[in-house]
């Protein structure tokens, strides 16, 4: 994205239309509010618009019926924006995320390793709480101003888990804008294109190769296809999300 991801996610959050949902207390073994079970994408179905300053055109997000299940329909062209629910919970010794997606095609200018090509046509955005007491004095200080401000506690670090182009499937690689976001290609390449993906991962094990210690609590989970580097075009399908220990 032109913004760098935490820079980004944190102006999101922000600066959103819309304050973020009171936080989602998830029980061992709970979803994230269902796709399927949902009969719109207002901010009353645990889900909200994620937008970012100086990215006038969004993404579109849509519940439609694929397969004979409810699930959400992302279009992307040209543009960026997420859904995205926040969270408060406290990872144990595992915590396995899975979901199931679907993309119509990579991107062929799409490469995490490169500014110019951070684009997706899905990814699964986690976010991380900020831990103070492991951040220089001037982060520290920046986001206390942002706090003071907007009032919202801002996030810390992130995994992307990434429908890549270029990247090896199973490759972990910092963000090209920044070390604090990690990008994790769960798929790659156009051979599953078209086709319904399940994933499961294990955020703590993740959390654990990409930073070197256990995660902090999670504080939200975002679905995202964006093509505002790349300017090109792709829809993904995006299935339930489930989390449990």
């Amino acid at each position: 994205m032109r913004l760098s991801a935490l820079t980004s996610l944190i102006s999101a959050l922000v600066l959103a239309t819309s304050p973020w949902l009171t936080p989602l207390a998830l029980a061992d073994g709970a979803s994230l509010p269902a796709f399927s079970t949902l009969t719109s994408l207002d901010q009353d179905s645990g889900w909200e618009p994620l937008e970012f300053p100086k990215i006038d055109q969004h993404s579109r997000y849509e519940l439609v019926t694929d397969e004979g299940m409810k699930v959400v329909r992302a279009q992307t062209n040209g543009g960026a924006s997420g859904l995205i629910a926040r969270l408060d919970l406290k990872p144990t010794d595992s915590l396995i995320l899975r979901w199931r997606w679907k993309v119509s095609n990579v991107f062929e200018k799409g490469n995490a390793r490169e500014k110019s090509g951070d684009d997706y046509p899905a990814r699964i955005y986690v976010a991380f709480k900020f831990q103070p007491d492991k951040a220089g004095f001037f982060e520290r200080a920046k986001r206390k101003a942002v706090e003071v401000v907007f009032g919202e506690t801002l996030p810390g670090n992130a995994l992307n888990y990434i429908w890549a182009n270029q990247v090896p499937e199973g490759d972990i690689v910092p963000n090209p804008y920044t070390d604090s976001t990690m990008m994790v290609a769960v798929n790659s390449g156009n051979a599953q294109a078209g086709e319904w993906v399940t994933v499961e991962r294990d955020i703590v094990a993740d959390y654990r190769q990409a930073f070197g210690e256990a995660p902090p609590p999670l504080v939200g989970i975002a679905i995202m296809s964006d093509s505002d580097n790349t300017g090109e075009s792709a829809t993904a399908w995006y299935g339930d999300i489930s989390l449990s220990h």
